[in-house]
């Protein structure tokens, strides 16, 4: 079955609105003979004769007087869809907006988040997950509206990025620790005792690259799933942590940190998301708020 011609719809509308085949013309910028064809395209759809004649003026039938709010509602919402959101109402938002990220992410930039937000609008529920992959399968489903992370050869081609902050590894240890008193060299920090970090299980990485470069290797004791952990068995111990420094910035609260004694490069950590989400109104709202709190200065 054939759908049939939804424009005939405003033109109903506005033959109800003005009772007069003339007025309804000038409404819609049309002609009184188009606007008299397209009355009896109506009349052949509906199998009802919708405005009839009363001396000069044209009355309309019980079937149209049914009609008439009906499709003066359809017409506004059809409007109203086909329209861009003019304005947000974030006081009266409702919606769960799923943030996968690593650790660090949520302790170091989650409370000045949920802060902004929630004092915007009260409706809103920020939800974190975990990050164990850079795999884009989460965003073209829609079970995560937003990440954050490096970007990298597995994230999809038509995901929507854009650069959050730039950051850079640091070696990290207790208080008091024997390298804390002077001045590291990359024979001093490889000659320490180390925890790899590694979601995947292998010990040896871009820093191993960078110290084999000058001859050098590092003794990994214990290898952990993330940044957290590292920290935390290195605030207890004799143990070095390599972590980025701005995204664990609140974790090394009471921990030395120092620059790493050898060249490695600086990375970019940014925000992603699906184009299906980038003109969507509330999550736009949502990425400048995270724009401005990853752009606030940390230590």
């Amino acid at each position: 079955m054939s759908l049939p011609d939804l424009n005939l719809l405003i033109t109903l509308d506005a033959l109800l609105a003005e009772g007069s085949v003339a007025r309804a013309a000038r409404r819609l910028h049309l002609s009184p003979s188009a606007m008299s064809r397209a009355l009896a395209r109506l009349r052949e759809a509906t199998g009802d004769p919708l405005l009839v004649r009363a001396g000069r003026a044209l009355v309309p039938t019980p079937r149209a007087i049914a009609l008439r709010q009906q499709v003066s509602d359809l017409v506004h919402d059809s409007v109203a869809v086909l329209r861009p959101v003019d304005k947000l109402d974030l006081a009266q938002l409702a919606r769960t907006f799923t943030i996968r990220t690593r650790e660090g992410f949520v302790e170091n930039f989650g409370a000045q988040l949920i802060e902004r937000v929630r004092a915007e609008a009260p409706g809103v529920r920020l939800r974190f997950v975990p990050k164990p992959d850079k795999d884009s399968t989460g965003l073209r489903d829609g079970s995560v509206d937003l990440e954050t992370g490096v970007i990298g050869k597995s994230t999809g081609p038509e995901v929507r990025t854009q650069a959050l902050f730039r950051d850079r590894f640091v070696a990290v240890m207790r208080a008091g620790h024997a390298l804390a008193a002077g001045a590291i060299t990359p024979a001093s920090y490889a000659a320490g005792e180390h925890i790899g970090v590694s979601r995947q299980g292998g010990e040896k990485g871009p820093l191993d690259d960078a110290l084999l470069a000058l001859g050098l290797e590092r003794a990994i004791v214990v290898t952990v799933a993330g940044f957290a952990p590292a920290l935390a068995l290195a605030r207890e111990s004799d143990l070095i942590a390599t972590v980025p420094e701005r995204h664990t910035g609140l974790l090394r609260d009471g921990m030395h940190s120092v620059a790493l004694p050898f060249p490695m490069p600086e990375f970019t950590v940014s925000m992603l998301w699906h184009p299906r989400l980038d003109a969507d109104p509330a999550h736009r709202w949502l990425r400048g708020h995270l724009r401005a709190v990853c752009g606030a200065d940390r230590g």
